[in-house]
């Protein structure tokens, strides 16, 4: 008979072993995804949902129950949320003004018209829906928290995987490309503020005197965070970061970090968003120095953990238990979330000037949720808004939407530097021969 000391050890070695599995898995998977031109979060959503029970689970003696017991997940769910508040301090961070630059007007354009359509057609989707998905574990869910959430969740712009998309297929220079990111830019803030709508009414349950409650704390937490918090950290930049970030202002960012993750969830939002709050408000300047001090290392956390993060998104997805009125389901929300964001980008594109290709291209772009919409899944499930299989048939959404986007867009051409080194490349090999 093992201790209790002896078990709680085998727990947290069962934990590291997981991690291990998850990191491997999603590299093997995530570098493959790269080889089929698609990004690596694609292979690593894979992973998450490969490991689950929708395909490890389904094998004799159901090896996904072995590999990661009951008694390791909450480990893990905690080592993702870290990783996940660091990958969002890192979105905070990533916005930037400048994108908007002479764009304003596009991007503004871009990114209402694909938010306005694409809620729209989720809020008419979810009345559809509803009856069949009103209640989570027993507890009954309010229509208008349901509404509210599809739309938001059909509303998301991936900025981070759509960045990497734009850099692989070389059109962070072209016009499209630029105009995507910023509109992918202002779309995640807009998506942003309503998903922390959506869980400040499903926190509240419906009750007037506690949205109340939550919309003075919201507004005194915005206001502590612009007017004492955001001057407070350029102070400090200015006096402690040089020509190097020291440890010291690192501890400091995390704790502040970790406490506004707290104060939101203590107000009854969410910590994701505390966490991408307290990166919006953080100096961009000196961008060298703080990009390789402070960006690039918490980047490198977040690739460690975030893999933890699809794993416990995959243990939630069984793609098995769904029915065949679930298949009707899914194709539904696959097609409203890619008419959603296609056709509200792809028209303003085309009012803007664009040709219809162009325009067509950033309908693409701004269809590619990935990351981000997983983010918003797991909290709609944290919250009861989401049953498992509305979960599941989310996430698949989720993967569908960003792994179309790769093979259909276009390379862009490449630049004089590159043809010249081709050239003279073929040139040393054909004097070798």
């Amino acid at each position: 008979m093992k201790s209790l000391a002896q078990h709680s050890d085998l727990v947290i070695a069962a934990v590291m072993a997981d991690i291990a599995i998850v990191l491997l898995v999603g590299a093997v998977l995530g570098r493959l995804a790269r080889y089929l031109r698609q990004p690596p979060v694609v292979g690593e959503i894979v992973a998450g949902i490969a490991l689950g029970p929708s395909l490890l689970g389904l094998l004799p003696g159901n090896p996904t129950a072995h590999i990661f017991p009951t008694e390791a997940r909450p480990y893990l769910s905690a080592i993702a949320q870290v990783g996940l508040l660091v990958f969002m301090f890192g979105i905070g961070w990533e916005f930037d003004k400048r994108l908007l630059n002479g764009r304003r007007g596009a991007a503004g354009a871009v990114s209402i018209s694909s938010i306005a359509l694409a809620f729209g057609l989720g809020v008419g989707l979810a009345t559809m829906l509803y009856s069949h998905h009103d209640t989570v574990k027993g507890h009954h869910t309010s229509f208008t928290a349901f509404a509210l959430f599809m739309g938001a969740a059909m509303s998301i712009t991936a900025f981070p995987v759509l960045a990497r998309m734009l850099t692989e297929h070389r059109m962070m220079g072209t016009r499209v490309g630029a105009l995507a990111l910023a509109s992918a830019a202002v779309d995640d803030v807009l998506a942003w503020c309503l998903l922390a709508l959506t869980a400040a009414i499903v926190t509240a349950g419906g009750a007037a005197g506690d949205m109340a409650q939550i919309g003075v704390l919201s507004a005194i937490y915005v206001a502590v965070m612009a007017l004492v918090a955001r001057p407070l950290l350029a102070y400090l930049t200015r006096r402690m970061v040089r020509d190097r970030v020291p440890p010291l202002y690192v501890i400091m960012l995390v704790a502040g970090l970790f406490l506004s993750s707290y104060a939101t969830t203590w107000i009854g939002i969410h910590a994701i968003f505390g966490a991408f709050a307290f990166g919006f408000i953080m100096p961009r300047e000196p961008f060298e120095v703080l990009a390789d001090g402070v960006k690039r290392p918490f980047d490198g956390i977040s690739m460690v953990l975030l893999p933890v993060f699809f794993i416990v998104t995959g243990l939630n997805v069984d793609i098995s238990a769904i029915s065949g009125r679930g298949v009707i389901e899914l194709i539904a929300i696959v097609l409203v979330a890619c008419a959603g964001k296609i056709v509200g980008a792809t028209i303003p594109g085309r009012l803007t000037g664009m040709p219809w290709r162009e325009a067509g291209t950033l309908g693409l772009l701004m269809n590619t949720r990935g990351l981000t919409e997983l983010i918003i899944l797991n909290v709609g499930l944290s919250l009861g808004v989401l049953d498992s299989q509305m979960f599941t048939m989310m996430v698949l959404m989720a993967l569908v939407t960003t792994a179309l986007a790769g093979p259909l867009l276009p390379n862009a051409p490449a630049s004089p530097d590159e043809l010249a080194g081709r050239r003279s490349t073929r040139s040393d090999q054909t004097q070798a021969a």
